[in-house]
This record gives C-alpha cells, structure tokens and sequence, in this order.
C-alpha cells in the first residue's frame, strides 16, 4: 500500500501565499510523476501542476507565473508553492503520485485533499 498525505491548505486574503506539502509513505520502489489537482464545488478536478522524476515541469495556463511545484526524492514529498493567490484558486487541492511499488506493480494514488480558501 501507499499513502499519501497532504498539508498546508488554509484561509488567505487575496494576494497572500500558501505552500502546499504532500508526502508518499509505503512499500515504494520509485516515485515517476508527482502532480497536484483542484476541484472547486459543482466542477471537475483540473491538473495544477506537474513534476515529473527529471524535475520537468508542467503547469495549467491559469496558474503560470504564480505557482511553482518542486519535490525532494529523499522526503518522497512534493510541494506546490502559491503566490498571489485569487478567489478563483478556491477549492480542494488533491496530490497524485505515480510510480512502482517494491512488489514490482505501478501504482497511482491520491491524497485526501486540503482546502484553500481565498476570501477577503
């Protein structure tokens, strides 16, 4: 099994910043992908952003310029860095992490989610 947890949702003004953190626990041989998804109520949940094991990079046009994801492999911990934060970026932020278990089976799962609420 693999555990994901995430941390670091909140209440923020508009303009402010939060740094989200998920972390990756279990039998695991290799983490490949880590992403964070949003869903905000009544919509479907959008890919954030994107890290890939060589470090690439990919984010949705909405955030570019105000987000940066990063992870350290040691940790097994991915963090999603949000400045500038809008009302539009309300909603549940979901981590997915890809890879293989020490069983040799890939695997792909996901944390509970952490809401970020930006209000005035």
């Amino acid at each position: 099994q693999v555990q994901v947890v995430e941390s670091g949702g909140g209440l923020v003004q508009p303009g402010g910043s939060l740094r989200l953190s998920c972390t990756a626990s279990g039998s695991i041989l290799r983490i490949n992908a880590m992403s964070w998804y949003r869903q905000a109520p009544g919509k479907e949940r959008d890919l954030v952003a994107l890290i890939t094991s060589g470090d690439s990079t990919n984010y949705a046009d909405s955030v570019k310029g105000r987000f940066s994801i990063s992870r350290n492999n040691v940790k097994n911990t991915v963090y999603l860095q949000m400045n500038d934060l809008r009302p539009e970026d309300t909603a549940v932020y979901y981590c997915n992490v890809k890879g293989t278990r020490r069983s040799g089976f890939i695997f792909a799962s996901w944390g509970q989610g952490t809401q970020v609420t930006v209000s005035s």
